[in-house]
């Protein structure tokens, strides 16, 4: 009996203390000083400031896509004020500047690994820079020089090698790799893709990773990502095989002909008068390419053009600087992107 007494008149003390109008009155002072603190908070006008004017430097991202003519078209980053970056190097002096403006990258939702097996034929239209493709079958004479002429330019390619070439040149493939140029996949016999039975054509593409691999030092060691069919001869189902052996299909854009033997001359002038941004430039070890190369690489980059592997191009990365320190955004600014 004694319990239910205590309980009862603990439930009595309760409520009267819930209902006591001084509980309330400090309920509602705390309530009161607490909103007080957040309104009372000062509010920093450079933080504002660069929110407010971040709009203007934005640059959407922009989607891979299919293009009817030129088939799969990587996509392209897009740029973004990082606010809290930028608002800690203004912050000791307090004062908004431009050029102290940080940017970062904003991925595009569609990238070339999302779209349906297609051969890619140039890079992204707006991305300065280009790429050089470089078939190896034959040749070997010319290598040496112009792996010596992209060292002096530190120039990075992109070189196809034939798999019967790497097993009958296994030292100067290796060459190739040592010097950190990227290589891939161009068939094991150079047969005409377009008209070989797809059994064949996995033999060819198998075979060609297999004995490149093989030849790899594993310092150096990556892993081969795209296919160049030999004559950029193929059928829409070689494409798709490639792709089921994680190759990308690659063709190019502006052809040196090298393989005639142009004077060095005609041969730069030809490859000038196509170029663009994005372009992928195809070559092979010729007497013409070695003697032009010197040339035609200072004649791209006074075309504010960068020389990258082929990976590089197609990737949706924006490219850091431009020797000039110009920006998409029309702006000088050293701290970001392309």
């Amino acid at each position: 009996m004694r319990k239910y007494i205590h309980i009862a008149i603990m439930f009595v003390f309760a409520l009267a203390f819930v209902n006591n109008p001084l509980t309330d009155q400090y309920v509602a002072g705390l309530k009161k000083e607490s909103g007080a603190v957040a309104v009372s908070k000062p509010k920093d006008s450079l933080y504002d400031e660069i929110e407010a004017k971040a709009a203007k430097y934005r640059i959407p991202a922009q989607d891979a896509k299919i293009d009817p003519v030129w088939k799969a078209i990587p996509g392209y980053n897009g740029i973004e004020v990082d606010v809290e970056a930028s608002y800690k190097k203004m912050k000791p002096k307090q004062k908004f500047s431009e050029e102290k403006l940080v940017f970062k990258q904003v991925e595009p939702k569609v990238k070339l690994r999302d779209l349906p097996p297609a051969p890619v034929y140039k890079g992204h239209p707006d991305k300065p820079m280009v790429s050089f493709i470089i078939n190896v079958a034959w040749g070997n004479e010319y290598l040496s020089g112009m792996l010596s002429t992209l060292k002096e330019h530190n120039v990075s390619a992109s070189f196809f090698l034939e798999g019967r070439w790497v097993k009958n040149n296994p030292e100067l493939a290796r060459m190739i790799l040592d010097a950190g140029h990227e290589v891939g996949n161009h068939s094991y016999t150079h047969p005409d893709m377009k008209v070989i039975s797809s059994a064949k054509a996995r033999e060819e593409i198998q075979k060609t990773n297999n004995v490149i691999e093989a030849t790899m030092d594993e310092k150096v060691r990556k892993p081969i990502t795209w296919f160049a069919p030999p004559s950029g001869s193929y059928r829409d189902e070689i494409v798709k095989i490639a792709a089921q052996e994680k190759l990308g299909t690659v063709m190019w854009t502006v052809d040196t002909v090298d393989w005639k033997n142009p004077a060095p001359q005609v041969l730069i002038s030809r490859v000038l008068s196509k170029v663009h941004n994005g372009a992928l430039i195809l070559m092979h070890p010729t007497d013409s390419t070695e003697k032009s190369l010197d040339q035609l690489i200072l004649a791209l980059k006074q075309k504010n053009l960068q020389i990258g592997t082929v990976s590089e191009l197609l990737s949706e990365e924006r490219i850091r600087k431009r020797e000039n320190n110009n920006y998409d955004f029309g702006k000088n600014n050293n701290n970001d992107l392309n």
